[in-house]
């Protein structure tokens, strides 16, 4: 049978169509459902293009970067390579996901979230008598907009510079750019959930040895992180941030020493706090810190299109400086379902 990738035209106009990716304008003009049943099954529309100018970016038999320059059209999915290599090494370092409870993508740079925040009496499922209204619980928009951030990178070289080197190596260093770009998300993130997001939502801030903590201050222990725990309710505090300091402490505990938590770390590389949380370190928090969080209720991810690469200078080989760049931001919903604890 005829593909109809074969015959494709690409140009640089399919990276500005609104509120598409390339790979998206690809898929419509490919669409993957037509090669169910063939060998090309599994490859989107973009991976198909590549099989089409034999060009190989991973493994041993990867080619260099001059095969995306062979013809006018294969250059068009140059940009698309470098986006998907930095999206790569953003997923890699990737926290995001385990302390975010839904992710919205917007055009535009306005955005308002909801909210709702009832005292105790409207949380409960009172019992409603013949006749009587039903209880109401009210969701509303925050008052101010989220505030989002344009974070990214500037790569910087030359075409002659680069044009002879494996597009393996290549994506060595673009998936380092992606895991700067992703702590640097990281860093917005951890700010929205201690201060707020501009809306009067800051973090309970708790510090150990202050009411209604106990234990000694500078000193983390077990019955302190039980003490936290408590302090959650109705929510479940089910993910822990934790700076490198408070990491050392929680090892040290008697109670992380248990032989089934040691299993576990050493099968899956994945530690488990004694109270069952997700436990998450970062050098993105403050020393002496540790973030208490539900992550089905805490926080809003907010994002404006994709990673965005311009496109132009990559296409016509005047490589120089390219700017990789994201547009993200963040929203508390539920402020009571995070909580900042200071040793």
């Amino acid at each position: 049978m005829g593909y109809h990738f074969d015959d494709l035209k690409l140009d640089k106009g399919m990276y500005s169509v609104a509120g598409k990716s390339f790979t998206s304008v690809l898929e419509g003009e490919d669409p993957s459902e037509r090669y169910k049943g063939t060998a090309l099954e599994g490859l989107d529309a973009y991976q198909r293009q590549l099989k089409r100018f034999d060009i190989k970016v991973k493994g041993m038999g990867s080619d260099v970067v001059d095969k995306f320059f062979q013809s006018a059209q294969s250059a068009v999915l140059f940009p698309e390579y470098i986006a998907r290599s930095v999206k790569q090494g953003m997923e890699e370092a990737d926290l995001l996901p385990s302390i975010t409870a839904a992710v919205t993508n917007i055009e535009g740079l306005d955005y308002r979230s909801i909210t709702s925040v009832p005292d105790k009496s409207k949380k409960e499922l009172r019992r409603v008598e013949e006749g009587t209204s039903i209880p109401q619980t009210q969701v509303k928009t925050q008052e101010n907009l989220v505030k989002l951030h344009k974070r990214g990178r500037m790569l910087v070289c030359s075409y002659e510079a680069i044009r002879y080197q494996k597009l393996d190596l290549f994506s060595v260093a673009l998936r380092q750019m992606g895991a700067h770009i992703s702590r640097q998300l990281l860093e917005d993130a951890i700010d929205v959930l201690e201060n707020g997001d501009g809306n009067d939502n800051a973090a309970q801030k708790l510090k150990v040895g202050t009411a209604p903590m106990g234990g000694t201050a500078g000193k983390l222990s077990y019955g302190d992180l039980v003490d936290f725990w408590a302090q959650f309710d109705p929510y479940e505090m089910n993910t822990l941030l934790v700076s490198g300091d408070v990491m050392l402490q929680l090892l040290k505990m008697e109670e992380l020493q248990n032989p089934l938590t040691g299993l576990n770390f050493q099968g899956t590389g994945k530690l488990q706090s004694p109270l069952g949380a997700n436990l998450l370190r970062t050098a993105a928090l403050g020393s002496g810190k540790l973030i208490g969080l539900d992550k089905r209720y805490a926080l809003e991810m907010v994002k404006s299109g994709d990673v965005l690469v311009e496109y132009d200078k990559l296409i016509d080989r005047q490589l120089e400086r390219a700017a990789v760049t994201s547009v993200v931001g963040f929203a508390k919903v539920f402020p009571e379902a995070c909580k900042v604890l200071t040793v």
